[in-house]
C-alpha cells in the first residue's frame, strides 16, 4: 500500500479578492504520478505553487510526511520544479546546467548551513542523470544546439540531480510540437517509474493526463470535481463537467424512473445505475464510441447524418435526432443525408446527479417520434430479443 506523502487540508487562496482555490482537500502518495487537470483559471497551477512553497494558502495546511510546511520556503523543501519555460543557462553547456544546483551546495540534515559537494560526486551524479534522461554523450553540448525536447530533458535532469522526493511539472510539454509531445509523455512516465519519486503534473490536455497518470485530479472554478484513475475518470465521470472535459460526450437531460431504468427522448432505457430518487432529473452521458449504428428499422432511435469527418482511425459522424446532434465515432462510413438507427446497451449509458453544470449543454428532452408507443422496458426487452435472434 502506498504511503501518503503530501496532504492539503482545507486550502484556500484568493488574488485581488477573487477566490482561486475554494477549501480543497487532497492527498498525494509517495512514488505516484498525479496530474492536476482542468481549464485555464481552475486553480491547478496555484495548487502546484502552494505545494512548491511559492505561495502560502490564506487558509488551510500543507503537510509533508505529516509535518506542517506552510512556512517553509521553497529551497528548504524536498521539492523541485520544472516550468514550461525551462530557464536553462545558455552560456553553460549541458553538464554545467545540470550541475548548477549541486555546485551551490546542499543542506545538512536538520541544519540550515550548507556544505560543498566533492567534484567527483558532482560528476557522478550529473552523468547518472544524463543517462536517465537519455542524454549521455551530450554533456559538452551548448544549450542552443539542442532541440526543444532535449532542452526539456536537461531541465528535468537538473531538477532530479538534487534527489528531491517530489518533482513538480507545470505544463512542461506546452512548447513542443504534437509528435515530440507524445514522445515526451512516454519518456516522463519512464523517468518517474525509474526514479520512483512523486511527480505532480499540471496540464489542461486531457489526452496527456490519461496517457501518463496514476491519479487524475479534475479541477474547475477552484474546486476539485473528481479524483480517480484515468479509467475511473473517463468511464465513470461524477458530473457533467467531468464528462464533457474528459474526452467527448453526448450529455442529455433525463429522468430516473427507478433503479436501472432511465428515460430520455421520451423513451425508457435500461442502465446499470441505481440509488437515485424516483423520477429524479438526471444527466445522461453517452460516449461517442459507445453508440452502435444499425439499420433504421432496427434502431431504438433514428436520425439523419449531417456531417462526417475522417479522423484517421474512425469517422466523427454527427447525427441529428429531431434537433439534437449526437457525435458518434465509428469505423464505418455513413454519408451525409443518410438515415441511420442507433442501439444503446445498458453499460453505454452513464447516469449522474444534476449539478451546477447541468443545462450548459442544451435541453435534449423534447425528442418525440413513433418510438413513444414502445418506450417501455418490456417492449425494449422484446426488441432486443428479436434482434438477437
Amino acid at each position: 500500500m502506498s504511503k501518503e506523502l503530501i496532504r492539503l487540508v482545507n486550502c484556500s487562496m484568493a488574488f485581488d479578492g477573487e477566490q482561486v482555490l475554494d477549501h480543497i482537500d487532497l492527498y498525494i502518495n509517495d512514488s505516484e504520478f498525479l496530474t492536476l487537470l482542468g481549464p485555464s483559471g481552475c486553480g491547478k497551477t496555484t495548487t502546484l505553487r502552494i505545494i512548491g512553497g511559492f505561495l502560502t494558502p490564506l487558509e488551510g495546511e500543507v503537510l509533508f510526511d505529516g509535518v506542517r510546511i506552510n512556512d517553509i520556503p521553497p529551497h528548504l523543501r524536498q521539492v523541485n520544479t520544472v516550468f514550461q519555460r525551462y530557464a536553462l543557462f545558455p552560456h553553460l553547456n549541458v553538464f554545467e546546467n545540470v550541475a548548477f544546483g549541486l555546485r551551490l551546495g546542499r543542506k545538512v540534515e536538520g541544519q540550515k548551513k550548507k556544505e560543498r559537494i566533492p567534484e567527483e560526486e558532482i560528476r557522478e551524479r550529473v552523468m547518472e542523470m544524463l543517462e536517465v534522461v537519455s542524454l549521455k554523450g551530450f554533456e559538452n553540448r551548448r544549450i542552443t544546439e539542442l532541440s526543444g525536447g532535449q532542452q526539456q530533458r536537461v531541465a528535468i535532469a537538473r531538477a532530479l540531480v538534487n534527489r528531491p522526493k517530489v518533482l513538480l511539472l507545470d505544463e512542461p510539454l506546452g512548447a513542443l510540437d504534437l509528435r515530440l509531445r507524445k514522445d515526451m509523455q512516454s519518456e516522463l512516465k519512464r523517468i518517474q517509474q525509474q526514479m520512483e519519486i512523486t511527480f505532480i503534473y499540471v496540464t489542461h490536455d486531457q489526452e496527456e493526463a490519461l496517457a501518463m497518470s496514476d491519479t487524475i485530479v479534475v479541477m474547475d472554478q477552484g474546486r476539485i470535481q473528481q479524483i480517480g484513475t484515468p479509467e475511473d475518470i473517463y468511464n465513470e465521470p461524477k458530473n457533467a463537467f467531468v464528462a464533457d472535459f474528459i474526452g467527448e460526450s453526448n450529455i442529455l437531460d433525463g429522468v430516473m424512473h427507478e433503479d436501472f431504468v432511465v428515460e430520455f427522448f421520451n423513451r425508457k432505457f435500461k442502465c446499470l445505475d441505481k440509488g437515485f430518487a424516483p423520477m429524479e432529473p438526471v444527466d445522461v452521458v453517452i460516449r461517442p464510441e459507445d453508440v452502435d449504428i444499425v439499420p433504421p428499422e432496427s434502431g431504438q432511435l433514428r436520425g439523419t447524418v449531417t456531417s462526417v469527418t475522417f479522423k484517421g482511425v474512425h469517422y466523427d459522424t454527427i447525427v441529428d435526432f429531431k434537433g439534437f446532434k449526437w457525435l458518434i465515432q465509428t469505423t464505418d462510413f455513413h454519408d451525409v443525408g443518410e438515415t441511420i438507427g442507433i442501439v444503446l446497451n445498458p453499460d453505454d449509458i452513464h447516469i449522474m446527479h444534476k449539478s451546477q453544470y447541468s443545462g450548459l449543454f442544451g435541453d435534449y428532452s423534447s425528442y418525440s417520434e413513433e418510438y413513444d408507443e414502445i418506450g417501455d422496458v418490456a417492449k425494449l426487452d422484446e426488441e432486443e430479443g428479436a434482434q438477437d435472434e
